[in-house]
């Protein structure tokens, strides 16, 4: 099979590109220099010249307080670019991954969020990558939805490198402690999406996954705290006391049970992979 990764440059598509390597399936890695998704005619053109059985769609506008102001270049990505990639599938027969997010939850609720979860997101990015969600469903071509939160790992920026790189410099940190949810290391889901990939395990729905168990953003970073033995101040606040231009969801912890009973995929806890990421900071 022919494997497409688009995003190939950002957090998710760096680990696809490792997890990928040996694999009897032939994988193309498309940054936005190689294929404008924005772009409807280039990925129709692409996906007719490369013969594209599977697409994995990490491509994403994901800096969510920005996207406050510029939601409109947020929806480009992931809400218009998401039907085009949906069309040219659909024309081809091939099957959409498309990597999504659990900021489509409004968050707080008391429970873990199954996929039959109502959707109500409660900021611009939030709502463009819904959007992407719903415009692939309703295309009609082959697809799985993996919703992911927290995602993080040695590249780019995401919340665990920014921590890490705190404490390193000795910097006092102040972190909310009512933001609730499950931190993802990205080898993980990288690792899951390939093994999916190499077994044709294409049962189309939606499905979440992040690692097990969870946490507040402040434990969290407690815990890298912890495991560089730093003796700096990590002191917990409110969500009120730490004002972003967008609001983040509170409580949104996902249930993966669909996921681990479907594709029989162990996934590790959290705390487990983090000791792993640790690694690759200090490599």
């Amino acid at each position: 099979m022919t494997v497409l990764v688009t995003g190939a440059d950002g957090l998710l598509g760096r680990y696809l590109r490792r997890a990928a390597e040996g694999q009897r399936d032939t994988y193309l890695f498309a940054n936005r220099a190689m294929l404008d998704i924005t772009n409807r005619e280039a990925v129709i053109a692409y996906f007719e010249e490369h013969a594209v059985d599977v697409v994995v769609n990490c491509a994403a506008y994901t800096d969510v307080d920005r996207a406050e102001r510029a939601e409109a270049e947020a929806y480009a990505v992931n809400a218009t670019a998401v039907s085009y990639l949906a069309e040219a599938a659909k024309r081809t027969n091939a099957l959409v991954i498309h990597i999504s997010t659990d900021f489509v939850f409004m968050g707080g609720c008391c429970a873990q969020l199954t996929e039959q979860a109502q959707p109500r997101p409660i900021n611009a990015y939030g709502r463009t990558k819904l959007a992407g969600e719903e415009m692939l469903q309703a295309s009609g071509c082959h697809h799985m939805i993996i919703r992911t939160a927290w995602l993080y790992g040695a590249y780019g920026r995401n919340f665990v490198k920014s921590i890490y790189d705190r404490i390193k410099e000795g910097i006092c940190l102040r972190v909310v402690d009512d933001q609730i949810g499950s931190p993802t290391y990205a080898a993980d889901l990288a690792k899951a999406v390939v093994q999916i990939i190499a077994q044709q395990q294409f049962a189309e729905g939606v499905y979440h996954y992040t690692n097990m168990g969870s946490c507040s953003r402040w434990e969290l970073a407690k815990a890298i705290g912890k495991e560089l033995q730093a003796s700096i101040s990590i002191q917990p606040c409110r969500s009120e006391e730490y004002p972003t231009a967008a609001l983040r969801p509170k409580n949104c912890v996902l249930d993966k049970r669909k996921f681990q009973q479907t594709f029989n995929i162990e996934i590790p806890h959290w705390k487990e992979s983090l000791k792993k990421c640790f690694y690759e900071f200090q490599a």
